[in-house]
């Protein structure tokens, strides 16, 4: 049997070339092993002369930090304090105030001069709202129609800020007397305080300037439904009678002058609704006998209130939110190479 012929005269089958094979991974194996020279080169600060600054891992800190911050704040945090209302007796009252253009003309007297009629009841409005703190009282506006400017409630300071929103082109020219007390009376319908179909403990203060010249309900039909529900209804006629000043005014909102009008009150009708509801009539020709109409206007017998408990909640949003800004924007500040050098 023949053998191949290898360099330098081996064959496979010589036992000196087994042996040289095996040799070779114990020389790669020895070669791995040996030492190697090494050029040890300073740092390139070093060289630039800059001492690198090391500050570790707080940029990281405070980024995470501010990070974790703003996700607590984005979740809303709020402190709840729970505030309960005791049981105590009060109204139910609904006011329906007329804002007619009529109630622009400028029969009352102010300490500064002349003032339209909504600017005289206003105030004395606000007050009888806040000499109340055990009623719920609730405002509907009218003109060419009723709307609701807000229910029922106990929070007097919102129900005055309300009031002082108050402005003659709210609603649509014209007087809606009957829609309005209508509406009214839908207001202070409430089962829980009702008593063989009796309203108790409620009643609706009507003011207007004006007759009725608009509108679904007349007037009367509003009062028979009032009358129905036992929801006596208090009217008050406002301006002076005969001729009154009315402000001219264009389109930028500037008064140019005053024409002359006539006063349009009907007060007939504003007596029988007080009289079949079992309220009663005010004439307010200036704001001395508005305040009076008002402050008649506490007749009845007061009602008792079931106990309520309100939650007002404090956000703690921007304690979180404002640190939790600063410490992730002061992280990655500092983790700045170009600035600080870099960080080991």
């Amino acid at each position: 049997m023949s053998s191949t012929l290898l360099p330098g005269g081996w064959t496979l089958d010589d036992p000196l070339w087994l042996l040289a094979l095996l040799l070779i991974p114990l020389a790669v194996w020895w070669r791995s092993r040996r030492s190697r020279p090494v050029l040890v080169i300073p740092r390139v600060t070093r060289w630039a002369g800059a001492p690198a600054v090391s500050l570790g891992r707080l940029p990281s800190i405070l980024a995470g930090l501010g990070l974790g911050l703003l996700i607590v704040a984005l979740a809303r945090p709020q402190q709840l304090e729970e505030k309960k209302q005791i049981r105590q007796k009060g109204y139910d009252i609904m006011l329906a105030i007329d804002l007619s253009p009529s109630m622009l003309a400028e029969d009352y007297e102010g300490p500064g001069g002349r003032i339209n009629r909504l600017q005289a009841i206003q105030p004395i409005i606000e007050a009888f709202i806040s000499k109340r703190p055990t009623d719920r009282i609730g405002v509907v506006i009218y003109g060419g129609r009723a709307y609701t400017l807000a229910p029922l409630t106990f929070d007097h300071e919102w129900l005055a800020r309300q009031i002082q929103r108050l402005r003659v082109g709210l609603v649509e020219d014209a007087t809606a007397v009957g829609d309005g007390l209508g509406l009214a009376v839908s207001r202070l319908e409430q089962s829980e305080r009702e008593k063989d179909g009796q309203r108790k403990g409620a009643f609706i203060i009507l003011l207007t300037d004006g007759s009725n010249n608009s509108g679904v309900l007349a007037p009367m039909q509003a009062a028979e439904l009032a009358r129905a529900k036992g929801i006596p209804v208090y009217t008050i006629g406002a301006g002076q009678q005969g001729v009154v000043p009315m402000p001219v005014i264009d389109q930028a909102g500037r008064k140019l002058g005053y024409r002359q009008m006539i006063s349009d009150l009907d007060e007939e009708t504003l007596q029988r609704i007080a009289e079949l509801t079992g309220g009663k009539f005010f004439r307010a020709m200036d704001t001395g006998t508005a305040e009076a109409a008002f402050a008649a206007i506490d007749k009845k017998q007061r009602i008792e209130f079931n106990a309520k408990s309100q939650l007002h909640a404090h956000e703690w949003f921007s304690a979180f939110a404002a640190p939790g800004a600063l410490a992730f924007l002061g992280g990655l500040a500092l983790a700045r190479p170009g600035r600080w050098g870099k960080t080991v």
